[in-house]
């Protein structure tokens, strides 16, 4: 039983936008940027602008930027990283528009590493068989990047509400994406569960990882994107495809939670895996050694620590010297001796972790779900440029190239679509919260609240009398910080008196779907997963996954942040676990035991899952030509 609406308090205040963009990683903020011109755009946020995962990306992000690189060959080295299964549309727009998406973010202020000779420093990663891979800071990429796009949005009009969750997607009576339900964490106001109004609707919300013990993955990652358009009744595609990155720092045996992650780039510079003897056991089954695909890698991995019997293997870099780890590594080196390693003078034990997520919400080449009006971009989505394995240093150059290529898309979209009618979801917030906006939009302006304005942008508000319409019109922000936020009238009282013969519109489920999975059991689904839907999977232990998931759903938890980040969790771990059930073949990042080998006569495809009613469907769709 999967809920198909979060149950949660009527919506408390309302805001209106013509695009709201749900994440602030690069993929959010690039979105969010390049959609202003559209008109008035919010961007809502988990905790603070930069606690997504895009900050904590060390290796870089892949460009064909060398004289002797194309996009040609990282076009090859893409799609044999994907093991059959990318979407070789969607791999040559990324790997096309990379190159001067790349030199945009140089534009906008962002510094990567020089070579000693001028022009950008290039490094290579696993599966790469180019120098293609810009840095900066050394290891800290994706902290520069996040600070030249949060730069730029400080003066940009890009309105911002941080400390926000997620909950669920509004509906006009057409089935349009026409806003979302959200809650403000308790920092300032608006607080509590409001509702946003817009044209579209942007996900960006990242990745998947806390569904697991130990990932490399922030503690935000849980997952909301994906849940929520399973409950809109959105397709996802390729959920089994969890990348486990091979060269985690080991903790020791129970760490859980996020783990440092040991870049990529530290093998691209040279380093070497080792098993406890000194053997480099990657040498031998690979072209590439240690430079081989990840999926490779971490199986290579596991297979060492299975054959000895040992709970790590180990990244032997001593040979780079102190000189080059200070100044190429410097976040890996601290956070090396922070937990009592110096690898300057030792090999570093590294294990695989839950990394990136290569399925998500499926979108076509322009991040167009299969709900009207609902976008998705980054490791949310699933544009099909990851196939059965990512690429590395992929990822980021995905965001930026499908970001830009949404504002393109809804430049046309929104001029094509009408003003959004009333929004009406279903279940717990289906009535009231369509009597809501009635509520909010004719509330007197006694009722208005002040309204906190993240540092550098404002906050977006509903205004009485501005349809949306009106909004499309409106290039420069509606209000500045501190303006009101209009509130609705005694919030559950007359919202609630306004329901009465308000119609549902289905927007995941019927009436009474909504209901929540206990805040308690979050260590029991990552313990579930971790044990069973891991690296290495079989059939008796996926049986056993489903099962035990299953069988966590009773009762109903009482709305609250715990609660809703849970199931979420929950909602895609089932799905996760279902889909790799479904796959029985080895592809990629999906290694199962009882069936070790790539059939492509039964299983070159993608299993594409849908939320109906209360149940998780999983249909195989055989791979077809191109998507366009």
């Amino acid at each position: 039983m999967i809920p198909s609406v979060l149950h949660a308090p009527a919506p408390g205040w309302t805001a209106e936008a013509d695009v709201v963009v749900v994440g602030s990683g690069i993929a959010g903020l690039v979105t969010a940027l390049r959609c202003r011109p559209h008109g008035r755009v919010l961007l809502v946020t988990k905790a603070l602008l930069d606690a997504g995962s895009t900050r904590w990306a060390q290796g870089g992000i892949a460009a064909a930027l060398a004289p002797d690189d194309s996009p040609e060959d990282h076009l090859a080295d893409t799609l044999t990283a994907g093991v059959g299964l990318c979407d070789e549309d969607a791999v040559r727009a990324l790997v096309t528009e990379g190159p001067d998406a790349v030199r945009g973010l140089i534009d906008l202020g962002a510094v990567f590493d020089e070579a000693a000779g001028g022009g950008i420093a290039l490094t290579r990663e696993g599966g790469h068989h180019r120098r293609r891979i810009a840095h900066a800071g050394g290891d800290a990429t994706g902290a520069e990047i996040s600070r030249a796009l949060l730069a730029e949005l400080k003066d940009s009009g890009v309105e911002v509400i941080e400390h926000a969750l997620v909950l669920d997607l509004l509906k006009d009576a057409a089935g349009r994406a026409a806003g979302i339900t959200l809650h403000v964490m308790g920092e300032g106001q608006p607080n509590g569960v409001g509702a946003v109004r817009a044209r579209a609707v942007v996900l960006a919300t990242g990745g998947l990882g806390q569904v697991f013990s130990a990932t490399t993955n922030p503690e935000v990652s849980t997952g909301d994107g994906v849940a929520l358009a399973l409950r809109a009744g959105a397709e996802v595609a390729d959920l089994e495809f969890v990348q486990f990155h091979p060269t985690v720092l080991w903790l020791g045996g129970g760490a859980t939670g996020q783990q440092p992650l040991i870049s990529e780039a530290v093998r691209g510079e040279g380093a070497h895996l080792v098993d406890h003897a000194g053997e480099r056991f990657m040498v031998g089954r690979h072209e590439l050694a240690e430079l081989a695909p990840r999926d490779v890698v971490a199986k290579g991995i596991m297979n060492r620590m299975h054959e000895t019997g040992a709970p790590c293997m180990f990244l032997d870099a001593r040979h780079f010297g102190a000189a080059m780890w200070e100044s190429r590594f410097p976040t890996i080196l601290a956070a090396c001796r922070h937990h009592g390693i110096d690898p300057v003078a030792e090999p570093i034990p590294v294990v695989p972790a839950a990394h990136h997520a290569s399925g998500g919400v499926r979108t076509d080449l322009h991040g167009r779900t299969t709900v009207p009006g609902l976008y998705a971009c980054g490791e949310v989505a699933c544009t099909g440029v990851h196939g059965a394995n990512r690429l590395a240093s992929n990822s980021l150059l995905e965001g930026l190239v499908f970001a830009a290529r949404i504002a393109t898309a809804l430049h046309t979209d929104l001029a094509a679509a009408l003003a959004p009618a009333e929004p009406a979801p279903t279940a717990d917030v289906s009535a009231v919260a369509a009597a809501g906006y009635v509520a909010a939009e004719s509330a007197p302006a006694e009722s208005a609240v002040a309204v906190s304005a993240a540092p550098g942008a404002t906050v977006a508000a509903s205004v009485d009398g501005v349809s949306g319409s009106d909004l499309a019109e409106t290039t420069e922000p509606a209000l500045a910080a501190g303006a009101a936020f209009t509130e609705a009238e005694s919030a559950g009282a007359s919202m609630a008196a306004g329901s009465a013969g308000a119609e549902p519109v289905e927007a995941g489920g019927a009436s009474g779907d909504g209901w929540l999975v206990g805040a308690g059991v979050r260590g029991e689904i990552q313990r579930i997963m971790t044990s069973h839907v891991g690296v290495l999977r079989g059939a008796a232990g996926l049986e056993r996954a489903v099962r035990e998931l299953d069988g966590l759903t009773g009762g109903d938890a009482e709305p609250g942040v715990a609660a809703w980040e849970v199931t979420n969790l929950y909602t895609v771990a089932s799905a996760i676990a279902l889909a790799a059930r479904r796959r029985e073949e080895t592809r990629g990042s999906h290694w199962r035991e009882d069936f070790p080998e790539r059939a492509d006569g039964a299983w070159r495809g993608h299993l594409v899952t849908r939320l109906t009613g209360n149940a998780l469907t999983t249909t195989y769709e055989p791979l077809e030509g191109k998507r366009s």
